[in-house]
């Protein structure tokens, strides 16, 4: 290790580092400022800018997302088809029903409201388009 101290950085650096960030925060004060001459509240100006990333807007939520369905125990019948057994409101009561299965081709799932039942068939996956 060189003589910069245990991380490998001296002293120059640092001050180096913390003049470019005051110098940055200067600007984009000086920034804001001048912004709010053209009417405003500075503070939400300032904030704006932070937040005016251009990032892109929030997905609108899903009814799976929004947890608006129900649970159904379904089996798989032996030519992929699916058929629903049983149907619960909650997760909670349909894994206490599917306890004790045995059958392989017997599951449990998720299933929003508005979802065809033939999502469940053997070889299709409802998380890809």
């Amino acid at each position: 290790m060189s003589g910069n101290g245990q991380f490998g950085f001296d002293p120059e650096d640092f001050e180096r580092v913390a003049r470019e960030a005051s110098d940055g925060l200067r600007d984009l004060l000086g920034q804001a400022m001048r912004n709010a001459g053209t009417g405003g509240n500075p503070l939400g100006n300032l904030a704006s800018m932070f937040t005016a990333t251009g990032a892109p807007a929030p997905a609108p939520t899903t009814t799976g997302e929004k947890g608006d369905g129900v649970w159904v125990i379904y089996t798989i019948d032996d030519d992929g088809s699916a058929g629903i057994d049983q149907v619960f409101a909650t997760e909670l009561d349909a894994l206490r029903a599917h306890r004790d299965n045995v059958d392989p081709c017997r599951k449990v799932r998720f299933l929003p409201y508005g979802v065809s039942v033939g999502v469940l068939a053997a070889g299709i996956d409802p998380g890809t388009d």
